[in-house]
């Protein structure tokens, strides 16, 4: 699903790029385009640090700010820049699994090496440290996660100093050693398959048949190969690196079945309901974003109810499925009224620093927005 948000965004670009070309925007796109990516970026660090340290704001943020160049290249560019940027992430997962295995040998040698009384050398203390941090990370003792447990049902100060960690780390080397490729390349992608017609229905139901076939033939099998394989290893983490080289391709093509499968379903026009009300929370999808987050937290740390590792993985479910019948009410309900989402609204505001109008003429409802835009053109 995160393929399909990341390829949404991209598809994005090109929408909110092309609609302010026609309209004679010159080089006031350029402002206004990274004005808005730059408070995406703002967005995303309150959110990491405040409320829920999983953000992708930021992340999208950042690959964003190199989008805008690329905005009017031909599909056939996009897609192979795309898989190119998603293509580096193969040699550097294999050579970080054999870092990994490198280091766990001289940690053990030093283990070894301190267990016969010998004075260990910088480098052999900096490789057990470095280990430790690994396991931790990759693969923590039942103390360790306990540890965690504690803090996210302790209070609200707890967890935020744990947060400021984790936060710091993950958006900043975690993400460009891997995360940015992760996201830039399938903005990308998601730009170019706009550009071939495939977000809109315009393609015919051999392709988008096709594509729901071919996805799920080559991405399950990969998908389950990675999962079989890391358990057969244990979880361990230099494995679990080697494994990876091929999570990027497996994704993506379970994406694409997923796209094709949605795709037939909207041009043949079934399930209009259901998919009017997708398209309101697809509109919405900054402040649904955000209220999930608030809402989520205040179940699950301990500043609100305190459920963090107390749902076994099915009872998940009891908080997934209100989560989503909310959206999927209040969304079509809001946008009856009001142009866009509250936090869409303060986003076009700070963008034009200067209040936006937001409330609908009397009975006018908000204009539907094309496949790609659910989730795209807002976030």
């Amino acid at each position: 699903m995160r393929t399909i948000f990341s390829m949404l965004f991209g598809a994005g670009v090109v929408l909110l790029t092309s609609r302010a070309e026609r309209s004679g925007g010159g080089a006031s796109i350029a402002d206004v385009y990274y004005r808005r990516t730059i408070w995406l970026i703002v967005f995303g660090l309150l959110h990491a640090y405040f409320i829920w340290s999983g953000d992708i704001l930021y992340g999208y943020g950042v690959a964003g700010l190199f989008l805008f160049p690329f905005r009017k290249r031909p599909a056939a560019f996009l897609i192979a820049a795309g898989l190119l940027v998603l293509a580096i992430g193969v040699p550097k997962s294999i050579l970080e699994g054999r870092r990994l295995d490198g280091l766990r040998v001289k940690a053990r040698q030093a283990d070894e090496a301190a267990s016969a009384g010998k004075l260990l050398t910088d480098e052999q203390r900096e490789a057990q440290g470095d280990w430790r941090e690994t396991l931790k990370e990759m693969k923590p003792t039942p103390a360790q996660v306990q540890a965690e447990i504690d803090d996210h049902r302790a209070g609200y100060r707890t967890l935020f100093l744990r947060r400021m960690d984790e936060v710091s780390e993950g958006q900043s080397r975690g993400f460009y050693r891997f995360g940015f490729f992760d996201v830039a390349g399938m903005m990308l992608l998601g730009m170019g398959l706009l550009k071939l017609g495939l977000f809109s229905a315009a393609r015919s139901y051999r392709v988008y048949g096709s594509m729901a076939v071919l996805g799920y033939a080559v991405g399950v099998p990969i998908n389950w190969y990675i999962a079989q394989r890391d358990a057969a290893h244990g979880f361990d983490p230099a494995q679990m690196f080697f494994g990876w080289s091929g999570y990027d391709l497996g994704r993506l093509s379970v994406a694409l079945g997923h796209i094709g499968l949605v795709m037939i379903v909207c041009k043949a026009r079934l399930l209009r309901g259901p998919t009017s009300r997708l398209a309101a929370v697809g509109q919405m999808a900054l402040s649904n974003y955000l209220l999930t987050s608030v809402l989520c937290t205040a179940l699950f740390e301990g500043s609100g109810f305190g459920l963090f590792a107390r749902l076994q993985r099915a009872q998940l479910l009891y908080v997934v499925v209100p989560v989503w019948l909310l959206q999927l009410g209040v969304s079509p309900i809001w946008l009856r009224h009001f142009r866009f989402g509250p936090m869409e609204w303060v986003w076009r505001s700070l963008t034009h620093w200067r209040l936006q109008p937001i409330r609908l003429a009397h009975g006018r409802p908000a204009s539907a927005e094309p496949a790609a835009a659910a989730g795209a053109t807002q976030v």
